[in-house]
């Protein structure tokens, strides 16, 4: 099992036609990233900057809507480390549900203080590679 963020979806969130916009779905994969690497360890490197990395390329597909209030889980992985940049995937389920809403892949190149890409620290690939499995942070105020 993945790494799991779970936050709730707020009535500002959502469009006209009563669903999360899909501009927002950038910012929930920022969080569950940022509490992804929490979960790995880096959080106080995160902090600090000496642990900073930007996106280069974001693909979402979008299969059924989320709405207003709905819990979403949101699955983190990575399957694929560079030399200098890292793969993170993502998918959008209602928390305890299994029809998967969306899926997201993000690709992030690591950068060094000055924002010069630097190669990935070995403690940082292993981390990836080894996930965060069966850990769920969440921010919604729910459980099973």
């Amino acid at each position: 099992m993945a790494f799991r963020y779970r936050l709730r979806v707020r009535y500002g969130e959502c469009d006209a036609q009563k669903v999360v916009f899909n501009a927002r779905y950038g910012d929930y994969i920022d969080l569950a990233a940022t509490e992804f690497m929490r979960a790995l360890g880096f959080g106080a490197e995160l902090l600090d900057g000496r642990l900073d990395y930007q996106l280069v390329r974001q693909t979402t597909e979008w299969r059924a809507p989320a709405h207003f209030d709905d819990v979403l889980g949101i699955g983190v992985s990575s399957p694929h480390q560079g030399t200098t940049s890292f793969t993170l995937a993502f998918e959008f389920r209602r928390a305890g549900e299994d029809t998967l809403l969306a899926r997201s892949e993000t690709v992030y190149v690591l950068v060094s203080p000055a924002l010069v890409k630097t190669p990935l620290p070995e403690r940082l690939r292993a981390a990836l590679i080894a996930g965060a499995a069966d850990v769920v942070t969440c921010h919604a105020g729910w459980s099973p």
